[in-house]
Formats: C-alpha cells, sequence, structure tokens
C-alpha cells in the first residue's frame, strides 16, 4: 500500500525491538512492534478471541505474537490466528523513514 496516506506515528529510536507500543490515531488504538530483524509490523490493538484484550502486550517471537492469556498465535504480517484457532486481525502497512515511523491507515 506504498500509494496511502501515510502518517508519522513516531521516531524509530522510541520503538524498543520485541516490544509492542500502543498508537493512537483518532479513536484508533494500533499495535506497532518492531522486530530483532528490523522488521516494523503494525495491527488492531484488539485480540479477535471473544474476551478479547489488548495485542501491545503479547509476547513477540520473530514474526508471531503470543497471547499469554488465551494461548493463541497470530501472524504479524496477515494479521491471521493460527490453527487450532481461528480468527483474524487487521493489519496496517508501516514503514520507517529517515528515522521516523510511518503508518498507512487506507
Amino acid at each position: 500500500m506504498e500509494n496511502g496516506q501515510y502518517v508519522v506515528i513516531g521516531q524509530a529510536e522510541d520503538f524498543l525491538p520485541q516490544i509492542g507500543r500502543v498508537v493512537r490515531i483518532g479513536e484508533q488504538e494500533i499495535a506497532v512492534f518492531r522486530t530483532s530483524d528490523h522488521r516494523w509490523f503494525a495491527l488492531d490493538n484488539n485480540n479477535p478471541h471473544p474476551k478479547g484484550g489488548p495485542l501491545a502486550e503479547a509476547i513477540l517471537s520473530g514474526h508471531y505474537i503470543y497471547d499469554p492469556l488465551y494461548d493463541w498465535k497470530i501472524e504479524l504480517a496477515t494479521g491471521n490466528v493460527q490453527a487450532p484457532d481461528s480468527g483474524n486481525v487487521r493489519t496496517y502497512p508501516v514503514r520507517e523513514r529517515e528515522g521516523r515511523v510511518e503508518l498507512c491507515l487506507t
């Protein structure tokens, strides 16, 4: 989605590797992750589990997050919940440009 409109959500140094961070844009809460191999991922900060919960608090491992509360594994690139569970979280394009982290909502 390189043609969408990106907004600056912070400086790259403000996002610690392997730690989720919540970014608020209007009414939306988005969980942003920076992996140890310097890749960026962003998804809605809402667990698709019926009881919900914040995804920014999940444990990051590789390109997946693990929700220890429900024992769910979610792929960061697609937002897909891994079997045997099912569900999906909306993902957003995110990139780093000249030290700034930018997110696209469209």
